[in-house]
């Protein structure tokens, strides 16, 4: 059996009864192999990484550290490593206007890259989760096309706006870091592409869902109908939904995948949602977003494009201390979690 420790470790471990120690990946190496029966009786390291990671981000917990402020989302940290970030217009029943579009886009691009975050949970304030987008904001557009007579004019006004609103919601999708949408009450249109971006989706039973836009005469463009058909088991059941707007609830929504779990009530949903995230914000960084970034990927593609991406991928994180880790924790068995890097 050989496990590997960064060359901080070696101080910290104690009644090591080793069959032989040597150097690993040459002289001047960082690392060191061990082999033998009696490998690891490190609590004491551990406990003491532990107790200074711990201390290190006491203070921090409280607010969202690093984080910029916005005006229609509420960021919070409910658990170490676990950031909520709540759709925050409940009295417009958080339907999503311009500036909601450009700080989803802002927040989860920076929680991507937030080494003090490792999931978020997105859920919305008020009533509703999402009643879709802003019908002030449809009318803007036909305001800005107004000002043009050339359909080319129009046209490139409209791929600007269309794109703006994609590449929000692909921001949901894109961020390394597992998203899990929370839903309570009404999910519609512009709500429907934001879940089907997410990684996992709980409901509360009263939760509803709508594909709205063929009702108003357009046909969606951010992501739903290129999401939802991969998430949802017939493809029959998704073209009936689309083609005519009805309104489906948690148990259908449960029944054909589009969410894996139905709460009694709001408190519960979230409550379950935290749960749960903080449960995967335990595990190796570098296993879950590796995870997440390779089930993207092979979605897309054939599985043999998908077993040479992760081929790639694993020929250089399988060296992460992270697995060296997650090893020495188990082999100890002392019940204590491992401790991981921020990434």
């Amino acid at each position: 059996m050989s496990v590997f420790l960064p060359p901080t470790a070696w101080r910290y471990c104690v009644n090591l009864t080793p069959v032989k120690i040597q150097p690993y990946g040459g002289k001047n190496s960082q690392r060191m192999i061990m082999i033998g029966t009696q490998v690891i009786k490190c609590g004491f390291l551990r406990t003491a990484v532990r107790q200074s990671l711990r201390m290190s981000m006491t203070a921090n917990y409280a607010t969202a550290p690093g984080s910029s402020e916005f005006g229609t989302l509420n960021v919070s940290v409910p658990k170490p490593f676990v950031y909520h970030v709540q759709l925050n217009r409940p009295k417009s029943l958080n339907a999503v206007d311009r500036q909601m579009w450009m700080e989803i886009k802002h927040c989860f691009n920076e929680l991507g890259e937030n080494p003090d975050c490792r999931v978020v949970l997105l859920s919305g304030a008020g009533r509703y989760f999402n009643a879709g987008i802003d019908v002030s904001l449809l009318m803007s557009f036909g305001q800005k096309l107004a000002e043009y007579e050339d359909v080319a004019q129009k046209c490139k006004v409209l791929k600007k706006e269309i794109g703006i609103c994609q590449e929000s919601l692909s921001a949901i999708e894109l961020c390394p870091k597992p998203v899990i949408a929370a839903v309570h009450g009404a999910c519609i249109g512009a709500g429907m592409g934001m879940i089907t971006a997410a990684d996992i989706r709980y409901c509360t039973k009263d939760a509803w869902f709508q594909v709205k836009e063929v009702l108003m005469g357009l046909t969606a463009d951010i992501g739903t109908l290129q999401r939802m058909p991969k998430i949802m088991g017939s493809g029959s059941l998704v073209r009936e939904l689309v083609y005519t707007g009805r309104k489906f609830d948690a148990t259908e929504a449960l029944h054909n995948g589009l969410v894996s779990k139905v709460y009694d009530d709001g408190e519960s949903l979230l409550a379950g949602s935290i749960s749960l995230a903080e449960e995967i914000s335990a595990k190796s960084p570098v296993a879950v977003q590796g995870s997440k970034l390779n089930l993207n990927y092979s979605r897309d593609h054939t599985v043999q494009e998908g077993l040479d991406h992760v081929l790639m991928y694993n020929q250089v994180m399988l060296q992460s201390e992270d697995l060296a880790n997650s090893v020495m924790a188990q082999v100890s068995k002392s019940g204590e979690a491992p401790v991981f890097s921020k990434l």
